[in-house]
């Protein structure tokens, strides 16, 4: 064997040996970083937990001792439409880690691959949920794999009873409570103390087709047009449109009639009393019922700290936790555990927790297709603007 061949030889080896631990070093590449890549998914989460929740519904001390038991640092901030938080949703990245939607909305959200599922390992204090919300709660989250109901409670009519009997003078307060916002027979007289409507399109045409004996989520042009028209015969004794100041506006006599939620309007009367403003408010309960809801929360699909969700939304379904917030805001909850904290004026008040009967009566939760929505808003708009 010649010196020539003897280095080729020697050459072949070298360059065998380089590509050996070339490969090697890209072999042990591919296997180590995917364990690296999930060490890292895996992580602990910075201390931080953002809220976006409706107004006024709340304890004064709920984020406050969570984060001082967790150590995590909680921004809250408010909304007062369903409609506003949807926009923020289908927009994507809205830096939420829970948002609070009302059931038939989360459902289109839920539909639309907005919310992560729960991962019920992480909520030890599921237990504590009443079934019969949760059976509710299915006909949109089958299995409920996504929502927590936060609280819950009806579409109504709100009233100062000592202003509105001034108001109507000999008129009798009508058998039916829809009449003080839908029958311009009480609105024209009820006007000079103050007549307020949720400023959204979905409550207020829910509202109209329930009064007139039409189905509350009906897909039909005719009875959005039907409700259209009843709407415009109270519209001018109608003070303004207001969702998130319900409360204050009675609480302080601004306002006489409102058509919103009872829990608002037990709240009001709430402050009322602790202000002593000595306003005699009351929330009604409709002969043939009221329009059900439940709110909800949920992790938004691209939460950046869903991990702190899960230890909030556990937090919260603690019975004292929950029955604090209802004894707060006077919303009935669906905790059943929870029931023997909550204030006896509370418990027993039948408009916050409804007798069996007057459940029986609520229209339950539904959702309206995409067209029917921007049918119901077009109206909404023109009804708001009075043309």
């Amino acid at each position: 064997m010649n010196l020539s061949y003897k280095k080729y030889l020697f050459g072949l080896v070298v360059v065998s040996a380089v590509l050996a631990a070339v490969s090697c070093s890209k072999s042990d590449q591919e296997v180590t970083d995917p364990a690296k890549a999930t060490t890292e998914a895996k992580a602990p989460e910075e201390k931080v937990l953002n809220i976006y929740n409706w107004s006024d519904y709340i304890a004064p001390d709920t984020i406050a001792n969570f984060e001082k038991e967790t150590g995590i640092k909680v921004q809250y901030d408010v909304f007062d439409s369903n409609e506003i938080l949807h926009a923020k949703l289908i927009a994507k990245n809205t830096g939420y880690d829970i948002v609070v939607p009302t059931s038939n909305w989360a459902k289109q959200q839920l539909d639309g691959g907005l919310f992560q599922k729960l991962d019920k390992g992480k909520l030890t204090n599921w237990k504590n949920l009443d079934e019969g919300i949760l059976k509710q709660m299915a006909a949109f989250d089958p299995g409920n794999q996504y929502l927590v109901d936060w609280m819950w409670s009806y579409n109504t009519v709100g009233i100062n009873v000592d202003k509105v009997k001034a108001a109507l003078g000999d008129t009798p307060l009508p058998e039916n409570a829809w009449d003080l916002v839908f029958n311009p027979t009480y609105t024209s007289k009820l006007k000079s103390c103050g007549i307020t409507f949720l400023d959204t399109p979905t409550d207020v045409f829910q509202a109209a087709l329930h009064y007139l004996g039409r189905p509350v989520y009906t897909g039909t042009p005719e009875d959005y047009q039907a409700a259209f028209d009843l709407l415009m015969k109270v519209r001018p004794d109608i003070k303004k449109f207001n969702s998130g100041g319900q409360i204050d506006d009675l609480a302080s006599g601004n306002t006489c009639v409102a058509y919103g939620w009872a829990g608002d309007f037990n709240l009001a009367r709430k402050r009322s009393i602790e202000n002593k403003t000595e306003q005699n408010i009351e929330a009604l309960v409709p002969k043939t019922g009221g329009i059900l809801f439940m709110d909800v929360m949920a992790i938004p699909a691209d939460a950046k700290h869903p991990d702190n969700a899960h230890t909030f939304i556990n937090y919260i379904m603690r019975p004292e936790v929950t029955a604090a917030i209802t004894n707060e805001v006077t919303y009935a909850n669906p905790n059943k555990a929870a029931t023997e904290f909550v204030d006896p004026e509370i418990k027993n008040n039948k408009s916050i927790y409804l007798s069996d009967e007057d459940i029986a009566k609520l229209v339950p939760p539904g959702v309206e297709d995409a067209q029917t929505k921007r049918n119901m808003t077009r109206l909404y708009t023109k009804f708001k603007s009075g043309v």
